[in-house]
């Protein structure tokens, strides 16, 4: 089962953490469920009336509110963004942290929506919400790979093709890592 394979290869991964070199922290949900068998992502479409990323797909996720954990800020935004509450998500990690473009440390936690689950876009923030299957990431021909200048030095960003969409910068970065490490890459 998808949960039980992420929760055992996640727990096998010392999770890279970031404790200086930022200047804001926040947390993402990587919200995993299974359709027609196949596994997938739940990611975002954001709106153009956001303050930063701007019509940019993404996981649900934010700042850090005052002195909540990375987990309960990963949840809440969750709730926030696109109303699926903390008791419908089954926790099965935390990942990498990474560093943003806009030099903020963002913490990514892995969770498990049981079907059915009901997800609604707020719209001040959500513009769509998308469900993408990991097959969209295991095809090679739909990731590109560009060198680009970030905080000063030549790094790799990540693109993905997906129907009229394009899923780029961190939130494909973290796809590609996860997919990569925990060994998904392949159909089960």
């Amino acid at each position: 089962m998808l949960k039980d394979t992420i929760r055992s290869r996640l727990s096998r991964v010392r999770p890279r953490r970031l404790v200086s070199g930022f200047e804001q922290e926040a947390a993402v949900l990587m919200p995993v469920f299974e359709e027609a068998g196949e596994p997938h992502f739940l990611l975002t479409l954001r709106t153009e009336a956001v303050a930063t990323h701007k019509g940019q797909i993404s996981f649900p996720g934010g700042m850090r509110d005052g002195d909540e954990s990375l987990q309960e800020t990963a949840l809440r935004e969750t709730c926030e963004e696109i109303g699926i509450a903390p008791g419908q998500v089954e926790l099965l990690g935390r990942f990498h942290d990474y560093l943003s473009i806009t030099n903020w440390r963002v913490a990514p936690f892995a969770g498990y929506l049981a079907q059915p689950f009901h997800a609604a876009p707020q719209t001040g923030e959500v513009a769509e919400i998308l469900k993408v299957p990991f097959a969209v990431f295991r095809d090679r021909s739909r990731l590109r790979v560009k060198r680009m200048q970030r905080l000063g030095r030549l790094v790799d960003v990540y693109f993905y093709d997906y129907g009229n969409y394009e899923i780029w910068g961190l939130t494909a970065h973290i796809i590609k890592d996860f997919l990569e490490e925990l060994n998904l890459l392949e159909p089960a």
